[in-house]
């Protein structure tokens, strides 16, 4: 091949990569201002989904903090508080029984998170009424306040933010994400209770992809072993809402997620408070740990309680104010080691009172 030749087949290549090069840098850059245009417009709606979500309660922060908290910078506590304010019970929605309360911590440095799901129906001290009842009572006593004091009052932690979710939100958040992957852990296959209370949904055992629906009635059902059970598979729900949301195959789904929370979510947390929970997404799902209450049954009122275990409960609420950094951390996860908790962070205390009152 001739010189000439071979010259002016060079600038031939040379054109055709220039030319592959401007079509790629094109490329790029359109693809970064489509993924910048749809980050502006997903902060812009979750802005709003934020606002219409908040709600104030009558606090400014708990009565346990000496100073506001900061997600960025201090642990805190979230109470996630489910409800059935659907027009069949016909309760409304600050006057409706909690129908899952689930109180997570949340260490900053760690990037941990600590999940304790209460049952339902577990005797406690309600300051808001002033004598022991069912806890998914003090939500119909008082709303989403006095189901916070009486959590505090448990624990003996502050609860610094709350989120409280109808059955609506619940089901369209999983199916806005497409579904979850959960292990389900039931004794047997069975129909359950839909959110309608008609038996429709059809649950069986083991690893698989559950929609909306499915995921609250399993979160729901109870009568087939245990309210601790109940407990658990909440607590593998939360965990697979997390796992699925912080995957990058859900980043497309947010628009959905966020419609879906908008009216059915309510909310002490600000818009700015809420982007600092992101940190601890930043390399995936953080650690979580699931704690569990040990208790019994007691009917000798002619009544059905959940009566805790006082040494379970002891050991709670160790590990819960230790995560929290509230006191020295002396107890490994499953509170078997250094019980003594001789002065407790809030300087509340217990009220082992009787129950005073049949509901």
């Amino acid at each position: 091949m001739k010189r000439s030749e071979l010259n002016n087949l060079n600038k031939k290549k040379k054109k055709k990569f220039s030319f592959v090069l401007k079509v790629l840098l094109v490329l790029s850059a359109s693809l970064l201002l489509c993924v910048t245009a749809y980050g502006v417009y997903i902060t812009k709606k979750a802005e709003k989904a934020a606002e219409q979500s908040y709600e104030e309660i009558g606090r400014a922060g708990s009565d346990l903090r000496d100073a506001a908290v900061k997600p960025l910078e201090d642990n805190v506590s979230i109470l996630f508080v489910g409800i059935d304010d659907s027009e069949e019970r016909a309760q409304g929605s600050e006057t409706s029984r909690s129908d899952a309360l689930i109180l997570a911590t949340l260490n900053n440095e760690e990037k941990t998170v600590k999940l304790i799901s209460i049952p339902r129906d577990s005797n406690v001290y309600i300051p808001y009424v002033g004598y022991n009842d069912k806890i998914t009572h003090a939500h119909a006593y008082g709303g989403t306040l006095a189901t916070i004091e009486t959590v505090e009052q448990l624990f003996e932690i502050p609860v610094d933010y709350y989120v409280r979710m109808n059955f609506n939100a619940f089901i369209d958040v999983i199916d806005a994400l497409g579904g979850i992957e959960v292990d389900v852990d039931i004794p047997y296959a069975f129909y359950e209770m839909d959110e309608n209370d008609n038996k429709s949904i059809y649950l069986e055992p083991g690893l698989q992809e559950l929609d909306g629906r499915e995921a609250l009635s399993l979160a729901r059902t109870r009568k087939h072993d245990s309210d601790i059970m109940r407990g658990q598979r909440q607590q593998d729900i939360i965990e697979a809402i997390a796992k699925k949301a912080a995957s990058a195959s859900s980043i497309t789904k947010y628009d959905d997620v966020l419609q879906a929370i908008s009216t059915n979510m309510k909310t002490d947390m600000t818009f700015d408070e809420m982007k600092s929970f992101i940190n601890y997404f930043t390399e995936g799902v953080p650690q979580i740990d699931s704690l569990t209450l040990d208790g019994y049954d007691d009917t000798s009122t002619g009544t059905y309680y959940y009566q805790l275990d006082t040494e379970s409960l002891e050991e709670t609420k160790h590990i819960l104010q230790a995560h929290l950094e509230l006191i020295p951390d002396t107890s490994d996860i499953s509170g078997t080691e250094g019980q003594s908790t001789s002065e407790n962070a809030s300087g509340l205390p217990y009220s082992p009172e009787a129950v005073s009152s049949s509901r």
